[in-house]
């Protein structure tokens, strides 16, 4: 969503009471993209850098955004990663350089898959008459060094095609990957999964351990973890095959990412994704010199690459 040239200096929020169910709980500061919308960054963080696959986390708004207001995030390159937005309210206009246009609404999957290199842009939907509500998350997932450079893709999945469990006050909704016996139809390259798990007022749900590396984000409204009460929004990093059982004393929601580590080191840079360091170093010469392609409809504007 905003550019990553640095590791987010996020903070930890008190964890006592949480030992050996939960190894850090992060949290981090709003900062303005522009238009009247806010973004909070909790991965890559000093502390952590990746929940299985998953190397970025970006809560987007809440935002109120009267009609002159607007999100616009300009065109911009990424490779050997996939970008995942799942929106809770609002919508956004998806265009890439694959000449894919699409509205994301809540409750869909847009994954676009790098690889080699593509660019896109995230704005408003043109023509608003009213104030509209905008929240949601940006995943970026890094890709197995073996897939890094496979062709460029775009899938939007709308929210009916997503799998979803119910039972005694718990819906979950199987966004990617497989978990609770669900499967999403999401393609990925690497074992994980991304839930959205919605409790009713009273309700528990015990925390699959599926998988090695899991982490639970709160957007809104406490959540009770082993008993502790948690604060939102944050993102929680659970201990590995520790048994995690959640109660909401509110009707709410947490966001479930988790996954098998990759093999290798991650490099980060802006918004390239490498197991190589030259690969970034290329990218960036690319954008520089404007060999990357185009955005169809949206050609004009560019963000331009830091510098340093």
């Amino acid at each position: 969503m905003k550019d990553s040239t640095a590791v987010e200096q996020n903070s930890e929020a008190d964890a006592s009471g949480l030992e050996g169910v939960c190894e850090r709980v992060l949290v981090a500061a709003p900062r303005s993209i522009g238009g009247g919308v806010f973004v909070r960054r909790y991965l890559p963080a000093v502390a952590r850098q990746m929940v299985g696959p998953f190397i970025f986390f970006d809560m987007i708004g809440p935002a109120a955004l009267p009609p002159v207001g607007e999100m616009k995030v300009r065109p911009h390159p990424h490779i050997n990663l996939a970008t995942v937005t799942y929106l809770l309210a609002g919508e956004i206009i998806h265009r890439d350089s694959l000449g894919s246009y699409q509205a994301i609404r809540p409750g869909d999957i847009n994954w676009m898959t790098a690889g080699r290199g593509i660019v896109h842009s995230e704005r408003s939907p043109s023509g608003r008459t009213e104030t509209t509500d905008l929240h949601g998350i940006q995943l970026w997932v890094a890709l197995p060094a073996e897939h890094e450079e496979v062709e460029p893709e775009f899938d939007h999945y709308p929210r009916a095609s997503l799998p979803v469990i119910e039972a005694d006050g718990v819906t979950i909704r199987v966004l990617a990957g497989a978990a609770y016996g669900a499967t999403s139809p999401v393609k990925t390259l690497s074992p994980l999964i991304y839930a959205d798990i919605v409790l009713a007022g009273g309700a528990s749900h015990r925390v699959t351990e599926e998988h090695r590396e899991r982490a639970l984000f709160l957007p809104e409204g406490p959540l009770e973890i082993e008993g502790e009460r948690v604060e939102a929004p944050c993102l929680v990093i659970l201990e590995p095959g520790a048994a995690v059982t959640i109660r909401a004393p509110q009707a709410t929601r947490a966001l479930l990412i988790g996954g098998e580590p990759l093999a290798g080191e991650r490099h980060l840079w802006w918004n390239f994704v490498s197991t190589r360091p030259e690969r970034i170093e290329a990218a960036k010469a690319e954008w520089r010199e404007g060999r990357f392609p185009k955005v169809p409809g949206d050609e004009v504007e560019f963000i331009p690459l830091p510098e340093g």
